[in-house]
């Protein structure tokens, strides 16, 4: 594939979305062409939905529906669409995928190597995402720079060459205070989990709470000692793990 230049200059797009606040960064994300947002029903993500919702952007709101979700994130999503008036897109993982995933390293063999775990994210949340995205030139996410270490340099704008398309996180700089207290304020639900100790929220075999003191991504896939951890969602994993041949 013949990676495509963004149709804006994205170090420009950065500063102009720096001067603007959440509902003024997402219209400007919508005016680039078409935009998708990816929620994983977090309490930043209910903060962008709410915005998308309120100002009538023409934002396309999606999930990926895993299939390992809490019940309380499943639940969030109808009460979401349900509370805002909106369609949330659920992108579903193959079962083919799923099977062939099962038969290599067993229904729950993330648990054992880094390599399973990254295979079943590739399964349950790349693939399903690629789809999501497919025909978009906008992806909108909840990343923030206070989430880890991993994240810490995060931009407003960047340009995704993987994907071909250009990532606005527009809650870049935002603290969690202050997105707490937003929702507050507006009456916006959350998932319950946020309460007993989840601050990030994904499968739940792979998150547990976090302990007092520690990072808010420290609960995902906590039994791995790598504390740049990620999915491969927005840090690309390595290539020999994303691909699980099919059984004869």
């Amino acid at each position: 594939m013949t990676t495509q230049q963004p149709p804006k200059d994205v170090s420009s797009l950065d500063a102009e979305l720096a001067s603007l606040d959440l509902a003024g960064r997402l219209a400007l994300a919508a005016q680039i062409g078409r935009a998708v947002f990816t929620t994983s029903l977090g309490i930043e993500d209910q903060l962008i939905t709410a915005a998308i919702a309120n100002h009538r952007l023409p934002i396309d709101v999606s999930t990926l529906e895993t299939g390992r979700l809490f019940p309380e994130t499943a639940a969030l999503i109808d009460e979401t669409e349900e509370r805002f008036g909106i369609t949330i897109q659920r992108f579903h993982p193959e079962q083919d995928d799923i099977d062939n995933y099962a038969r290599r390293y067993g229904l729950n063999g993330f648990y054992d190597s880094v390599e399973a775990r990254h295979a079943c994210c590739h399964v349950r949340k790349l693939k399903p995402l690629a789809r999501a995205l497919a025909g978009a030139e906008v992806w909108i996410t909840g990343l923030r720079r206070g989430q880890s270490g991993n994240r810490a340099t995060t931009p407003f704008a960047e340009f995704d060459a993987e994907r071909n398309l250009i990532k606005i996180n527009p809650l870049a700089d935002w603290d969690i205070e202050a997105i707490r207290a937003e929702v507050a304020r507006d009456g916006i639900p959350v998932n319950p989990l946020h309460a007993r100790g989840y601050p990030s929220i994904g499968c739940e075999p792979c998150t547990r709470a976090i302990k007092p003191g520690e990072p808010e991504r420290a609960g995902r896939w906590w039994w791995e000692n790598d504390e740049k951890r990620e999915c491969g969602l927005h840090v690309p994993e390595p290539a020999a793990s994303s691909t699980i041949p099919a059984a004869n």
